[in-house]
């Protein structure tokens, strides 16, 4: 699997080595049968699977603030842009594309002149609502725990 190498039966990451024990636990098999019993190789190797898949639709500086200021009700493709500071034209187009291909946006062309084009939340896009505010949640507190020091 790309990224994951074994050594001694013992799974690691090159890209995802953490000093926390329930994420470095889930990388060794070892640690793995004493921590979480009930967990195999097969079924944590899943897990990160399914996590890696989540992190390559939604990860990136851009795409959660995208779909942010979509939901917020920008439409159009210089709203979109003027909401997100420092985004470029070129990277933003990129990045619609890639969450329409996704689902998780809509592309509505009107033809009309000019040529009027929308950008929409999908329904699907509405399961991330969790994450997002978790991941605004944990950004809050990471960044008061910086601050302080």
């Amino acid at each position: 699997m790309n990224g994951f190498y074994s050594y001694k039966n013992t799974y690691i990451s090159l890209h995802f080595v953490s000093s926390y024990p329930n994420v470095s636990s889930c990388l060794k098999v070892s640690d793995m049968t004493e921590k979480f019993p009930d967990n195999t190789k097969n079924e944590c190797l899943a897990r990160m699977l399914t996590v890696r898949d989540a992190l390559d639709v939604i990860s990136g500086k851009w795409k959660i603030l995208i779909i942010i200021s979509i939901m917020s009700g920008n439409k159009r493709f210089r709203e979109i842009e003027r909401s997100i500071p420092k985004i470029s034209s070129k990277v933003l187009a990129k990045e619609l594309k890639d969450l329409e291909e996704h689902q998780l946006i809509k592309r509505t062309v009107y033809d009309e002149s000019p040529v009027l084009v929308e950008y929409t939340a999908t329904d699907y896009v509405f399961t991330l609502e969790k994450v997002i505010e978790a991941l605004h949640h944990w950004g809050s507190n990471h960044r008061k725990k910086i601050l302080e020091q």
